[in-house]
């Protein structure tokens, strides 16, 4: 299956440009360290996702996936934060892009395992 026909390749590599985008505006902000820790979190979800095409092994696909629900699940804490912080632009955008992928990743992992 090509990346371009992957849906949750699909999702994840948006989801990371609009990090990316997001982030750019907290740095101009001067809003360093939640930018900084928030980029890495976003943007790794999908290169796990991206690793995980070429696993050695189911094991290996599972535990790919797996490290992308880790940092989903750091992702949404610093989105949260952002959300309930004063001075921060809006995030409810993002906040349902990582709902949506979470959903996926997790369904992913579950089928995976019972393969």
């Amino acid at each position: 299956m090509e990346a371009k026909d992957n849906v949750i390749i699909k999702l994840t590599f948006q989801f990371a440009l609009d990090i990316v985008k997001y982030c750019e505006g907290l740095q101009e902000d001067k809003k360093y360290v939640i930018a900084n820790q928030l980029l890495k979190s976003g943007t790794s979800i999908g290169a796990n996702i991206r690793e995980a095409q070429n696993a050695e092994s189911k094991t290996d696909f599972i535990h790919k996936f797996k490290i992308s629900a880790k940092e989903i699940e750091e992702t949404i804490y610093w989105l949260e934060l952002c959300k309930f912080s004063e001075s921060y632009p809006n995030v409810d955008e993002l906040i349902e892009q990582i709902n949506n992928i979470s959903r996926i990743v997790n369904k992913i992992i579950i089928t995976s395992k019972q393969k």
